[in-house]
This record gives C-alpha cells, sequence and structure tokens, in this order.
C-alpha cells in the first residue's frame, strides 16, 4: 500500500490534466488506467479518431476543392476502411506515446487496474496479479464516459454499432442511419456523406445542436443536405428490425420506414462510474452516471473531485483538461482563473463550427443591445484559395460600448479561427481592434476586419474609433 497527495482515476484528458498539474505543485501523484492503453475515449474511440478519420475523409474525398474543380472531383474513387483506418490509427499510437512520455517525466505512477473505493480516502485497484489498495489526501475521479445503450436497440457491434464502435467495422457501410443529431451524431454524418455514402440523420428536435446559433445552424444543415445528408427533424424512432435481406428497418412514428445497412445509435453517453462502488465514498451517481460538483469541481465530499465528461455538459476533451488542472489547483491551495465563460466550442461537423461568447437568442433574452457584423468567406482570398466559399464569421458585439460579446463562425478553419475572438474577449475587447488591426494576407483572420467593418457601418449614426 502507498500514500499519495493525489489519486486520479482515468486517463483521459481530465485525467492526464489532473494528474501533471498536481506534479509539478510538487505532489505524489498515481494515475489509475483499467483498460491496457492510456487516454481514454478521447484517444481511442472518440475525439482524435473521429477528428483522424474526418481528415483522411477530406483528402480523399476531394471535397475541399469541389469549389474549384467541379462536383465530381474526388482523389480517389473507392475509399476503403483500411485506407481510413491508416492514418487514425498513425495519430492513435502517437497520442498514446505523447501520454505516457509525459507521465514518465513528471514522475508520475502510472497504476494498472479497476478503482473502486474501500472508504473516501482509500481505493482498491483490481490488476491481472491480483489486489492491492492506495490511500490518498485527495482523489480525482475521471473516469469519462461509456456510450447509452438502451435494452430496445439490437446492438450486434456490425450493422448495429454505438459511437465508440466505428473503427472496429470491416467495411464501410454501403448506407447508414444515425438516430440522434448532437454533437457526435452530426460529425458523424457529415463525415459518412463525405465518403458518397447515403446517410440519413434522425433527430427529435427542430434543429440540430440547439445551444448554437440559429443562423449558423441553419446553414449547416443547408450544407449537409448538399454533401447527401437526409434530415429528419422533431421525429421519433418507434423500433429497429432486422430485415430479410440482412438489411436494418427503421420504424419512424410520423415518416415512412427506412432501410441502411448500418445503424448508429447516437443519443446520449453514460457516466463510467458503476464500478467505482461511490457508495462506500458516500458519493452517488445520477440516473446517467454523472456526479455533481461545485464551481471547483468538488463533489459532495469535499476532499473528492470530478472532472470531464463524468461530470456532463459541455463534455469536450478542451473543457476537460482545463477542468482537471483547476480541481489539483483547487486541492493544493493554488489560484486558477480560468473564465468559464469565454469556453471556446468546437464541432467537427463539415464544415467546422466554433463559437465563443453570447449566441443573439441569449442577447436577445437579456435584454443587451447588440449589432451584427459578418464576413463570408467567398469575400475573403483565403476562404477561394481553400476551396470554402460557404464560411462565414459572425460578430456580435455592445451597440454602445462596442465591447465583443460573442463569435460565431462556420467553416473550414473555425475552430482555430475562433481563438482571436476569444482572445480579444477575456481583454474585454471592442470591436475597434480588429479595425485598426493588420492581418496577414490572405488568411482567414482577415474576416475579423471585414465582419467588424460590416457590423460598424450598419449602425445608424456615426462612430468614435477611440470614445
Amino acid at each position: 500500500m502507498a500514500h499519495y497527495d493525489l489519486l486520479v482515476i482515468g486517463t483521459g484528458p481530465a485525467g492526464q490534466k489532473a494528474a501533471v498539474q498536481a506534479a509539478k505543485l510538487g505532489k505524489k501523484v498515481g494515475l489509475i488506467e483499467k483498460k491496457e492503453v492510456v487516454g481514454g475515449v478521447c484517444i481511442n474511440t472518440g475525439t482524435i479518431p473521429s477528428k483522424a478519420l474526418r481528415e483522411a475523409v477530406l483528402y480523399f474525398s476531394g471535397i475541399p476543392q469541389r469549389r474549384i474543380y467541379g462536383a465530381p472531383y474526388r482523389l480517389k474513387e473507392r475509399i476503403t476502411i483500411e485506407e481510413l483506418s491508416l492514418h487514425t490509427n498513425y495519430v492513435i499510437t502517437n497520442e498514446i506515446e505523447v501520454v505516457h512520455d509525459q507521465m514518465a517525466r513528471n514522475r508520475i505512477d502510472m497504476i494498472p487496474g479497476s478503482a473502486s473505493f474501500v472508504d473516501p480516502r482509500r481505493l482498491r485497484i483490481q490488476h491481472r496479479n491480483g489486489l492491492s489498495e492506495h490511500t490518498a489526501d485527495f482523489i480525482v475521479i475521471a473516469v469519462g464516459t461509456e456510450p447509452s445503450r438502451p435494452s430496445e436497440i439490437p446492438f450486434d457491434d456490425t450493422t448495429i454499432i454505438d459511437t465508440d464502435r466505428l473503427m472496429t467495422l470491416k467495411h464501410l457501410p454501403t448506407s447508414i442511419v444515425i438516430v440522434g443529431g448532437g454533437v457526435i451524431g452530426t460529425e458523424y454524418a457529415s463525415i459518412f456523406a463525405a465518403l458518397g455514402i447515403p446517410t440519413t440523420l434522425i433527430d427529435k428536435r427542430p434543429r440540430l445542436m440547439e445551444f448554437a446559433d440559429v443562423e449558423i445552424i441553419d446553414m449547416l444543415q443547408q450544407r449537409m443536405k448538399e454533401i447527401g445528408v437526409t434530415l429528419y427533424h422533431d421525429e421519433e424512432v418507434l423500433a429497429i428490425k432486422r430485415g430479410a435481406d440482412n438489411s436494418i428497418d427503421v420504424h419512424l412514428r410520423h415518416a415512412k420506414p427506412i432501410q441502411a445497412s448500418t445503424l448508429m445509435y447516437a443519443i446520449g453517453r453514460v457516466g463510467a462510474t458503476k464500478g467505482l462502488n461511490l457508495e462506500a465514498a458516500g458519493l452517488k451517481a445520477d440516473t446517467r452516471g454523472r456526479l455533481s460538483v461545485n464551481e471547483h469541481f468538488q463533489t459532495a465530499v469535499p476532499h473528492i473531485y470530478a472532472a470531464g465528461d463524468v461530470i456532463g455538459f459541455p463534455a469536450l476533451a478542451s473543457t476537460s483538461m482545463q477542468q482537471g488542472r483547476h480541481a489539483s489547483c483547487h486541492a493544493f491551495g493554488y489560484p486558477d482563473r480560468t473564465d468559464n465563460s469565454l469556453l471556446p466550442y468546437g464541432i467537427y461537423s463539415i464544415p467546422q463550427l466554433s463559437m465563443v461568447g453570447r449566441s443573439e437568442e441569449e442577447l436577445t433574452q437579456a435584454g443587451v443591445p447588440y449589432a451584427v457584423g459578418i464576413a463570408r468567406y467567398k469575400e475573403i482570398a483565403r476562404g477561394l484559395l481553400m476551396g470554402d466559399e460557404t464560411g462565414m464569421l459572425k460578430l456580435l458585439f455592445h451597440r454602445q460600448t462596442y465591447e465583443l460579446l460573442g463569435v460565431h463562425i462556420i467553416g473550414e478553419g473555425a475552430t482555430e479561427l475562433i481563438h482571436i475572438g476569444q482572445a480579444v474577449m477575456a481583454h474585454r475587447g471592442r470591436i475597434h481592434y480588429f479595425i485598426d488591426t493588420v492581418f496577414n494576407y490572405p488568411t482567414l483572420a482577415e474576416c475579423y476586419k471585414v465582419a467588424a467593418l460590416d457590423g460598424i457601418n450598419r449602425l445608424p449614426r456615426p462612430w468614435a474609433p477611440y470614445r
């Protein structure tokens, strides 16, 4: 048995950063992982594989160049799962090596096995060679999530799969139905459609991702339809059955049944807390396996923290990393000044979406007087060079103070471009910054200047640059 200043359960983004931050503060840290590989869902089945798959699909499908070379343009006519997996596996292997190297450099003890609580400060680890126990002053639960697998869905992990099983398929689907229009479902729907696979996306809500800007989502939905996604909104799946030819029959509440070779169930994920014996620590997960925390990511037991997807929304790798870091800083009495109102969101659909700050709907509900400035990629030389003529950057700013209140982007490079606006908002900057700044030419960053000028020119009265 060993005693640690901090024990972390899970090696995903939240667990990694919690462990490294504590080690940087000179603490003795143990990092527990039950699987054969480190990195959690992020590296092995979720974020990294899906983004690597997206990059490979964009390359082989030629979609970014079709505006220039024509709609039939493709780099490769027939794309195989092996070719897509090559890129994905290369990235995953390297990311795993990076994590191992980082833990070794920071002298973090890697503890293989499944952890469960014996009491609030003691963890039992079940591993290949038996059992061991360790104690700690502080514990961070960063076990992440796993796909929801309702009993009424006849999963077989071959033709009816969850979102973690895609890269285990032996062949690409000839057609696919995706149930669930959240971030994961939307990303995969656009990726499959880009491959030329007939793709249907079904969601109960009136539009995709209701947390995002309405205008941006309308543009995304239109673009997804153009590349081959059939969208069903306000629709519900009543039954999923296997046809005589081994196809999947999907019966809907309002529309006619749909047939496809493959179905991906992408509604929700649940916290991977089932085996932790939380009751022994004085904790209880909700019905979806998630843990409640305060603003410092403390659970109901103050020395036990939770971070990452296991605490729910926003469940992004980027936010999970910062949550883990914040938890360690708070546990050992160090300040962390992250502004949680300025967390950027990145959605790797085709095209990308990204946003930071408030939306038009939020500003309207709050009664904030705001103005809008827009730049379209087709007006920007870099957008034309990239072959993306449908992208758009939207700035929201206060009508009297000109303070930047929100940035919403659709188009390639959106998840990189968003950070310029984020930096200006962090310093409560005004859109005058973009007007007075010289951006490299040709770059997408010019969108900020064009959008700022567009917004100013929409105002009914003259403006003073340095009021």
